[in-house]
């Protein structure tokens, strides 16, 4: 039974898994749908109420009966690398590819369809306060007088992006950024604002969560250092114990969501309380295993090769 990985050629992440796969005698094949169908084949076939399928790619062959799972990891849009890509091609690859792997009966890491629902911020909220999350105050809003409002009842908020830096702009950074309540809020009305209380934080947490398996990262956090990702500090990631209230809520919201990975993200305040900033169904984590050693590349081996998850 073959895992097929669903990623870019360069993916350094992907390679830690791939390596742990070998290690384990386990069949492998790495697809990036970008490939199709010029460096890459497929073909189904519907007939008589069976299925057939095959997927072809860089000299490997695998059968849809004999896909055992697949790990959504950083594809390329479909049919990209064509030689003569268009947005028809691309949605017609997309329908043959996906359509194929869902009539297989494979595991998914994750679900794209339940993936696509766990990137939307205002989602993401509402789901971490119904598994139980200390989840600050946010407000998502295009009404200036709303912002202004919240700001003025909170004093200390960040605005930040729900989507991330804009696609097509790789370059640009989109920081976390603290403002006050005698800030201009009058651009709030050209586009939605998230905005949401400051939670002053002593670390950084990230937790990676591979099937039922947690694990747990933190690093100690600057004087006043706002937003994590932007800036060198003098601190590493080291492993901490998953808090059991914490453990239950993450289990509570990947069921809820659907999803076999997740990467969390929490700010711990000076009282050592996680409060759930967002969670990134396909964030990386080798950086954190580097830093820490924490057997995660394993973890998602072992979930990609096993037919039931333990």
């Amino acid at each position: 039974m073959t895992v097929l990985i669903l990623t870019s050629k360069e993916d350094v992440t992907a390679d830690m898994v791939v390596a742990k796969l070998h290690d384990a005698a386990v069949p492998v094949m790495r697809l990036d749908p970008a490939d199709l169908p010029d460096k890459a084949l497929l073909s189904t076939l519907y007939t008589q109420g069976d299925f057939e399928g095959h997927l072809s790619a860089h000299g490997h062959l695998v059968s849809m009966k004999g896909l055992r799972s697949v790990w959504v990891r950083r594809p390329g849009e479909p049919a990209s690398h064509a030689a003569e890509p268009s947005a028809w091609l691309t949605a017609e690859t997309r329908q043959a590819l996906f359509g194929m792997l869902y009539s297989a009966s494979a595991r998914w890491m994750n679900d794209p369809r339940n993936a696509d629902r766990a990137r939307l911020k205002p989602w993401q909220l509402r789901a971490a306060h119904l598994s139980g999350f200390a989840v600050p105050p946010t407000v998502i809003t295009t009404l200036p007088r709303l912002a202004r409002q919240f700001a003025e009842q909170h004093r200390e908020v960040v605005v930040k992006s729900a989507s991330g830096p804009p696609p097509g702009e790789p370059t640009l950074t989109l920081p976390t950024t603290l403002i006050g309540p005698d800030s201009d809020f009058s651009g709030v009305a050209a586009g939605p604002a998230l905005l949401q209380r400051y939670v002053p934080k002593r670390a950084d947490v990230r937790l990676t969560c591979v099937g039922s398996r947690l694990f747990a990262a933190r690093k100690t956090a600057e004087p006043h250092q706002i937003d994590g990702r932007y800036g060198d500090t003098e601190h590493v990631w080291e492993p901490v114990p998953v808090p059991d209230r914490v453990g239950t809520s993450v289990r509570d919201y990947v069921a809820t969501a659907g999803l076999a990975y997740a990467a969390f993200d929490f700010a711990e305040d000076e009282d050592g309380l996680w409060w759930f900033l967002e969670c990134n169904q396909s964030g990386q984590y080798g950086f954190v295993e580097l830093e820490t050693g924490q057997p995660i590349s394993e973890a998602v081996a072992l979930w990609l090769s096993r037919r039931v998850d333990r």
